[in-house]
């Protein structure tokens, strides 16, 4: 069979954090039910069944198992890798050992890609947020699979051009858009710019080329998936039926040589949200696919091969906060009330602004309490709270005393060393308080915006441990502008004190 068309499907691998912000676990979560917690749910249902897909014969009969991460390009979330690695190894290693096996396969390149470290959107995140997070999102990329990432992937696709800008700065070579994302196009530095932001960019031509601001030399390459495609597997029902499957990307209108078919979901799709549909998967891959003219690539491997011929301009949205793909409002539904996730129970998102300004605040002032507190102690406070991943990674004795001795300007005593490592953590915090998941939902009462909160209740907490500022008063005044929709729940104040505050 001619192998004609490249094809890469991604999977976009991601759970909210559930940790507790003061024991570091996961509490009881009644709607997981019968499972602890739904990240105990979710792996039953989709990240261990990915890692094993059962194809079976005309009598159910297992027949054999296909560990189908070796066939999709994918991202996993730090947070939700590192407790799979420390709940399940067994379901861990398979995960790593695909990659490792994909390396062989596809000319040295990874399956695997990395992703911003807490979900945070990115185009409203401050500069120096963007590079921690991307720096982070590198070190624990290296620790789990053993080599440098070449792709990153963006939450909700959420971009705009400082976000280009740093990424390039960062070296990595490509990330993954929606193509309503697009704003023009033209051959690589001459001809005309093409419009095509009314989503009409040609995917199978992917990758286009998309330089950092006032440069010719740094970029980031863009895949942009196939968006009628990705809705189909996401949200309809063909991935029931392999040969149902099959038949939808045959209709693609991808046909010539060397043309890329794309699409990119949640990884979660496959088993959960779609349930056993991880085995429609492993049939599609070991079965029908390399009798077909398709071949199986990865992102990387494609790029190598098939190089940028054309440039593209992403829009660049209101006030130059980019777009993303799950909202068509730009990014609003991450800072105001824009329209997504409204309906007649929850009829309101005006909490979504208030929010956001009171964690802005909040992530500000902590940042100067960090500043001042370290200024003394650190040769480069921000470079050091770069750094801080590697002890977030492996607390070990050695690795703090290695991480102190190329960050800190002295020698430092027990009390100093502690005070920088509380301070850290409280950064931590101040940058897990924007994980995105905090504004997709309905109302400020849901689970995961309870989750940002209480990161930032633990970062006040330990600011006014190390610096005698209490935040929280002028915090709280500035939550009570979220209006929640529950009328139990006055909003973001009486919330946080009826849900979060410690006595």
């Amino acid at each position: 069979m001619n192998k004609n068309i490249s094809l890469c499907l991604h999977g976009h691998f991601y759970q909210p954090p559930r940790e507790n912000a003061w024991t570091g676990e996961i509490e009881t979560q009644p709607s997981a039910s019968p499972f602890h917690d739904w990240n105990e749910r979710i792996l039953q249902e989709s990240y261990k069944p990915n890692s094993e897909a059962v194809i079976t014969d005309e009598h159910d009969k297992v027949t054999r198992r296909v560990n189908n991460y070796e066939y999709f390009n994918f991202d996993f979330g730090p947070a939700l890798l590192q407790w799979i690695q420390k709940k399940h190894s067994k379901t861990y290693e398979k995960i790593v050992e695909a990659d490792r096996r994909s390396m062989e396969i596809h000319s040295g390149h990874g399956n695997a890609i990395a992703m911003i470290y807490n979900h945070i959107i990115m185009p409203l995140a401050n500069t120096r947020d963007k590079i921690t997070q991307i720096k982070w999102a590198v070190e624990d990329f290296r620790i789990h699979f053993h080599r440098e990432p070449e792709g990153m992937w963006l939450p909700e696709t959420a971009c705009n051009q400082e976000t280009i800008d740093i990424l390039a700065a960062e070296k990595i070579k490509y990330i993954i858009l929606d193509p309503s994302q697009a704003d023009k196009i033209r051959k690589i530095h001459k001809g005309k710019w093409k419009d095509v932001s009314n989503g009409s960019i040609a995917t199978g031509k992917s990758p286009y080329r998309c330089y950092a601001k006032n440069s010719k030399t740094d970029f980031v390459d863009i895949f942009f998936y196939d968006g009628p495609l990705s809705k189909n597997i996401a949200f309809d029902d063909h991935i029931y039926d392999s040969h149902r499957l099959m038949n939808r990307l045959n209709h693609s209108g991808i046909h010539f040589k060397d043309q890329l078919l794309s699409v990119a979901v949640d990884g979660e799709t496959f088993g959960h949200h779609k349930h056993y549909t991880e085995r429609t998967m492993s049939y599609l891959f070991s079965e029908l696919l390399p009798d077909s003219e398709y071949s199986l690539v990865n992102f990387g491997e494609y790029l190598e091969k098939h190089p940028p011929e054309h440039e593209v301009m992403i829009k660049a949205g209101k006030d130059n906060e980019g777009t993303s793909w799950s909202c068509p409002h730009g990014v609003g539904r991450w800072k105001e009330n824009c329209g997504c996730s409204q309906s007649d129970e929850f009829p309101s998102q005006k909490w979504r602004q208030p929010l956001r300004d009171s964690l802005d605040w909040l992530r500000d002032e902590l940042a100067s309490i960090y500043e001042n507190s370290v200024s003394d102690l650190f040769k480069d406070p921000w470079a050091a709270r770069n750094d801080y991943i590697r002890i977030i990674l492996d607390p070990a004795k050695d690795r703090i005393e290695e991480f102190f001795f190329f960050n800190s300007k002295r020698f430092l005593d027990g009390n100093e060393t502690n005070t920088c490592l509380n301070l850290l953590e409280m950064q931590r915090f101040s940058m897990l308080m924007f994980t995105s998941c905090g504004w997709f939902f309905s109302d400020i009462s849901g689970i995961e915006t309870l989750q940002i909160i209480q990161y930032a209740a633990r970062a006040i907490e330990i600011a006014k441990v190390v610096s005698g500022i209490d935040l929280e008063p002028e915090f709280l005044h500035r939550l009570s502008a979220a209006k929640s929709n529950v009328k139990k729940f006055k909003d973001g104040k009486d919330l946080y004190l009826k849900k979060i505050k410690r006595v």
